[in-house]
């Protein structure tokens, strides 16, 4: 994944506006069956297809499936990513909403080189900037910060940014139990293979 060079306004948090095209069908077919535990995302904001071969071998991320390479498809899942008024995060496929189930958190952050504030500039993996709120640190050593965007995960190589960031006193992360994340910030890891609330598009 690309490391942002700059980044500017904030991102709309949790649901930016979809395709026209996947409005359109949504529209149309307003009533396709949800589809569960055939994508998730890991913690490096890498999308995973998990068909019921892989879904039968293990759970997510034990047995991730089949890293989604083709770039136009990311590039479609990320712009038409959202979530529902549960905390369940999907892809909304035309008429269809895919559920995705999440390793670590909705978001994952990339770090850019500092800006006027001094401290990194913040970018999810579905490309939208992001303003610094807080920063927890969970049982294994993992960075999550809440932004004004939403709740993500630092990416692993952005962890020496961050550490500076720490360092020079702009952020001050507080110890977290991970377990505890997906309820304190409005998420869930996985939903339930029945319909949720939806999220009017």
């Amino acid at each position: 994944m690309a490391r942002p060079a700059s980044l500017a306004a904030p991102a709309q948090a949790d649901n930016p506006p979809m395709d026209p095209i996947v409005a359109a069908a949504l529209r149309k077919w307003p009533n396709v069956p949800h589809c569960y535990g055939w994508l998730a995302l890991d913690a490096r904001g890498d999308w995973y297809m998990r068909d019921d071969r892989i879904q039968a071998a293990g759970p997510f991320p034990r047995v991730k499936g089949s890293r989604i390479e083709h770039e136009k498809l990311r590039e479609f899942i990320c712009r038409n990513y959202g979530r529902d008024d549960a905390g369940a995060w999907y892809f909304q496929n035309g008429p269809q909403r895919v559920y995705v189930e999440l390793e670590a958190a909705p978001y994952v952050w990339r770090l850019a080189p500092p800006g006027a504030a001094g401290a990194p500039e913040i970018a999810s993996h579905v490309g939208g900037a992001a303003r610094f709120r807080s920063a927890q640190v969970d049982e294994q050593g993992r960075l999550f910060l809440e932004t004004d965007a939403g709740y993500g995960i630092v990416h692993t190589l952005d962890m020496e940014a961050a550490a500076d960031a720490i360092e020079r006193g702009h952020w001050a992360p507080e110890p977290a139990v991970f377990a505890e994340l997906p309820a304190r910030f409005g998420y869930r890891l996985r939903a339930d293979a029945a319909p949720t609330p939806s999220q009017a598009p």
